[in-house]
């Protein structure tokens, strides 16, 4: 099915709104449950840094989450996408929002990031419907993984930051066990061992730039 020329213009849009605009949280913030300590500089700049990986990570889940949604079939499911493109805006605007009070950046890197991250959306979708929802869940397992990496290096004494990742982390847990119920497909294991691979590379560069 080819995509009629509004569909195209709506998946411009969604992309430019990802990368140069403010996204707007239907959520509010999570808030920790106790107060948290002063940061040195050193803390601040790392749990900045470890805040513009997670950010990274949410550039790259709206550019998945609407290329899937632009090249299946079923509406439930593209339904379900667009969905799960909007909740994860929430985590976007969280760890914009927390990137702005650390006075840290986010990613030069941002618009490659979501490039790169909408070409592997396409590809896992062109598999068809049972392999992009494996693919979903596949990410959803890693990124939570991850998220676990990052509540044990962010300083003991952000709890701002980490009220927000805890709750991302419960976030990603969900997307994966609806990606289950709709009926994803286990993915082969070269193809989880070359997303690690991705994750590894985009995550390290993503700590610096």
């Amino acid at each position: 099915m080819t995509p009629s020329f509004d569909a195209l213009l709506g998946t411009a849009d969604l992309a430019l709104r990802t990368l140069f605009a403010k996204p707007h949280a239907t959520r509010a913030l999570p808030q920790p449950a106790g107060p948290g300590s002063e940061l040195s500089q050193t803390e601040r700049r790392e749990a900045g840094a470890l805040m513009r990986v997670n950010h990274v990570g949410e550039v790259c889940a709206q550019a998945l989450y609407t290329a899937q949604a632009a090249v299946t079939r079923d509406p439930k499911l593209r339904a379900h996408f667009d969905e799960a493109a909007r909740e994860e805006t929430d985590h976007l605007a969280w760890t914009q929002q927390r990137l702005d009070e650390l006075g840290a950046r986010t990613s030069a890197l941002n618009p490659l990031w979501y490039l790169g991250a909408f070409g592997l959306g396409l590809m896992a979708g062109r598999l068809g419907d049972p392999l992009s929802l494996g693919f979903v869940a596949e990410t959803e397992r890693q990124v939570e993984a991850h998220l676990d990496s990052h509540l044990d290096r962010l300083p003991a004494g952000d709890t701002a930051s980490r009220a927000v990742v805890n709750q991302m982390k419960l976030d990603e847990a969900r997307h994966a066990a609806q990606a289950w119920s709709a009926g994803a497909q286990e993915l082969p294991a070269p193809a989880k061992a070359l997303m690690r691979l991705a994750s590894r590379v985009m995550t390290t560069v993503a700590h610096r730039i």
